[in-house]
C-alpha cells in the first residue's frame, strides 16, 4: 500500500478503534485529527488556498529524524478541507540517483495575483556537510545537521500545486550584524523561516531568521528580519523579482532590551490601520512582539506579549504564532508557561524547547495605541492536547473556510487538521455568558471498554467548582468545600487547594500564592479537564499563571483517577455561594461568572 495512503488509513483505524472501545472523543485531543501523510518526519504543514478552491499544503518531510539526510520539501493537495489529501508532489527531491539530495526545508507560501503560488525554503545547495560550531557543544567545533543554512531559494507553480517549477531561484539576503559576526562572516549564512508570508500595499514579504552560531541549544543567537519584493506580485518572470532586506540598518528584531541572544521564528500580520505586527520566540519565558508603522523600514523597541489585564505571558522556547482572522480579529497559538523559571534557568537556551503541550489560544482585539492601533490579549484556553505530556505539538496554520475554522500542527512525526470549536473562538474574542450551575453528580472518569478489549475506555469527563467566599483572615486549612473523595481549602499564602481522592490515587493542585486576600469577596472556580487532565484555577477573574512562584499555573492530575462524588458536596464556613458543574468551564465562562457577580 502507498505510504503516504496508509499513513490515512492507520489514521481511521485507531479513531475507528476508539469508537468501539467506548472512548469518548475529544475534538481538542490530537489524535482526533486528520492526518496530513508524510514519509516519517513531518514539518510546518502551512496551508494557501489556490484559485480552484483547494488547500495547497507545503511541508518539510523525509525518511528520518529533523535534520537527516533526505530531507526535502513537498506539497499536498486537498479538496474536502483536509480529510484527504492527493499524492505528494515533491518541490525537491529527497534522493538523487538512490542517495539523499541537499537539504531542502522549512517552506512558507505566497500567492500572487495571478494565482501563482510561490514557495520559499532553505536549501544547502553548496552541499555543506558541517560547518564551524561552538565548544563543548560540539567536542570537535563542527556541526554536521545543515538545514539551517546555505540559499533562500524559492520554486513556484501556475497549476495550483500539481507541479512546480523546475528551475530554482535564490533571494538575496543583505549581510547584516549577525551575519558578519558568524564563524565565516555572513559569506556563508545561517537561517531558516517558519514564518508565514503576506502580502501588503502591493508587495510581497517573506520573513527570514537569522542566526549568529550553533552551539548549546543548536542556534546561540537569532533574529527576524523581512524580504520584500515590491513587485512579486505581478511580475511574471521571476527573474525580474526586486528584493530588499527590511529593516533598514544592520540589526534585525531582537529580544526586549536586557533580554537573551535569542528572537526567532518571528510571526507576522498586517493590522487594519497599516501597521505590521510581529510576535516571537525567546529563551526569557515570554514571547516578545513589536510593531511597525512604516512598512517594517523600523520597529518599535521590542516587548513582552502581555494579556489585556497587563500580565506577561509565559512562553518557552517555541513556536508562538499570530494570525488575523477575516472578521479583523487575532488568535494567537502559545504554551502559557515560563517566566523566570525559564530566564533564571543555566540552560535555558536547552531546557526552553520542552513542553509544548497542551496548546492554548488567547483572541486578540485591536485598540488605539499612542502611536498606531494595538492588539489586546484574552485569557487563553486549551485548544489542543495529547495524552503522552512528552509530546510536543508545534508549528501551526489557520485556514478559514466555509466560516469555519481549522488548525494544523504536527509533532514532527504525524501532521494533522483540526476543526476548531466556533464556541471557543466566540468566549476569546467577544466573552462568554455567565453558565447555568447543574445538580452535582459521580464524575466518571474512565470505566471498562464496552468492546473486545477489556481496558480502560477513557471519557474525557471534567467539573467545576464556582465558589463565592468572604474569608475573615487567610488561616490556612479552613475547609470551604468538602465531599466524598473532593476537598477545597485554604492553603498558606494566599491560596486554596484541591484535592481529589477515589480511593486508589490522591491528587493535588493549588491556585496561585496570593490568589484570594481576607475581609472581602473572593471568587475561586477550580476547573478539572478531563480531556488534558489538568486542574486550572480562575480566581476573581484571573486564570492562575504560576506568577513568579512556579512555571506552571496549571497542574496535571492522574489519568487513573477513576471518579469524585460530588452529589454530596457540602460548604464550609465562609463560603456565600457554591455552585458545581459536571463538566470543564472554559475560562471565559468562569470569567463571566466572576463578572456577574454573587
Amino acid at each position: 500500500m502507498d505510504l503516504m495512503r496508509n499513513q490515512n488509513f492507520v489514521g481511521l483505524l485507531l479513531l475507528w478503534a476508539a469508537g468501539a472501545a467506548g472512548q469518548v472523543a475529544d475534538p481538542r485531543n490530537i489524535v482526533a485529527g486528520a492526518v496530513i501523510p508524510d514519509e516519517s518526519y513531518a514539518d510546518q504543514p502551512y496551508i494557501v488556498k489556490t484559485n480552484d478552491g483547494a488547500w495547497l499544503c507545503v511541508m518539510t518531510t523525509g525518511p528520518g529524524a529533523e535534520g537527516t539526510g533526505g530531507q526535502h520539501v513537498v506539497s499536498l493537495r486537498s479538496t474536502d478541507r483536509g480529510k484527504t489529501w492527493e499524492k505528494a508532489v515533491d518541490i525537491e527531491p529527497g534522493l538523487v540517483d538512490g542517495r539523499p539530495a541537499r537539504e531542502a526545508s522549512y517552506a512558507v507560501m505566497l500567492k500572487a495575483n495571478s494565482g501563482r503560488v510561490y514557495a520559499f525554503y532553505n536549501h544547502n545547495t553548496d552541499n555543506l556537510r558541517q560547518v564551524i560550531a561552538d565548544k563543548p557543544a560540539y567536542p570537535d567545533g563542527l556541526v554536521r545537521r545543515v538545514d539551517s543554512l546555505g540559499h533562500f531559494v524559492f520554486k513556484y507553480t501556475d497549476d495550483n500545486g500539481r507541479s512546480w517549477s523546475r528551475e530554482r531561484f535564490d533571494i538575496p539576503q543583505r549581510d547584516f550584524e549577525i551575519d558578519r559576526k558568524n564563524p565565516y562572516g555572513g559569506k556563508t549564512k545561517y537561517f531558516w523561516n517558519v514564518g508565514k508570508a503576506f502580502a501588503y500595499k502591493g508587495a510581497g514579504y517573506v520573513p527570514l531568521h537569522k542566526v549568529g552560531g550553533f552551539g548549546e541549544g543548536f542556534f546561540t543567537s537569532s533574529e527576524g528580519v523581512l524580504l520584500r519584493s515590491g513587485n512579486i506580485l505581478t511580475e511574471a518572470d521571476p527573474n525580474k523579482l526586486t528584493w530588499a532586506t527590511l529593516p533598514d540598518g544592520d540589526v534585525g528584531i531582537r529580544a526586549p532590551q536586557g533580554g537573551g541572544t535569542i528572537a526567532e521564528e518571528q510571526s507576522f500580520s498586517v493590522m487594519s490601520d497599516g501597521s505590521l505586527f510581529c510576535v516571537f520566540r525567546t529563551i526569557d519565558g515570554y514571547s516578545a512582539h513589536a510593531y511597525s508603522r512604516d512598512g517594517g523600514h523600523t520597529w518599535e523597541p521590542s516587548q513582552y506579549m502581555k494579556y489585556a489585564d497587563g500580565r506577561l505571558m509565559k512562553h518557552p522556547r517555541a513556536a508562538n504564532f499570530v494570525w488575523r482572522a477575516e472578521n479583523g480579529k487575532y488568535l494567537y497559538w502559545f504554551h502559557n508557561h515560563g517566566g523566570r523559571f525559564i530566564r533564571e534557568h543555566p540552560k535555558r537556551r536547552t531546557m526552553a524547547y520542552e513542553e509544548r503541550n497542551p496548546v492554548w489560544l488567547s483572541g486578540g482585539v485591536e485598540a488605539d495605541g499612542p502611536t498606531g492601533k494595538v492588539i489586546l490579549w484574552s485569557q487563553p484556553e486549551i485548544a489542543l492536547y495529547d495524552d503522552d505530556p512528552l509530546i510536543r505539538m508545534s508549528y501551526p496554520d489557520l485556514v478559514e473556510d466555509g466560516g469555519k475554522y481549522y488548525l494544523t500542527e504536527t509533532q514532527k512525526d504525524v501532521a494533522r487538521v483540526h476543526e476548531l470549536d466556533p464556541k471557543l473562538l466566540e468566549g476569546l474574542w467577544n466573552g462568554a455568558s455567565a453558565p447555568s450551575a447543574e445538580k452535582g453528580a459521580t464524575v466518571t472518569f474512565y470505566r471498562r471498554s464496552t468492546g473486545t478489549d477489556p481496558g480502560k475506555a477513557d471519557l474525557r469527563a471534567g467539573f467545576s467548582l464556582d465558589v463565592w467566599v468572604s474569608l475573615p483572615n487567610l488561616e490556612a486549612g479552613r475547609l470551604l468545600v468538602e465531599g466524598s473523595g473532593v476537598a477545597l481549602r485554604t492553603v498558606a499564602g494566599g491560596a486554596v487547594e484541591l484535592t481529589l481522592n477515589d480511593g486508589r490515587t490522591e491528587n493535588r493542585w493549588t491556585s496561585d500564592p496570593g490568589s484570594i486576600s481576607a475581609g472581602k469577596q473572593q471568587h475561586i472556580v477550580a476547573i478539572v479537564d478531563g480531556g488534558p487532565k489538568v486542574i486550572t484555577f480562575v480566581t476573581n477573574g484571573r486564570l492562575n499563571d504560576g506568577g513568579d512562584d512556579r512555571q506552571f499555573g496549571w497542574g496535571r492530575f492522574s489519568p487513573n483517577l477513576r471518579s469524585v462524588d460530588l452529589a454530596a458536596l457540602r460548604s464550609g464556613t465562609g463560603v456565600l455561594r457554591l455552585r458545581i458543574y459536571n463538566r470543564y468551564l472554559r475560562t471565559a465562562e468562569a470569567i463571566a461568572n466572576f463578572r456577574a457577580g454573587l
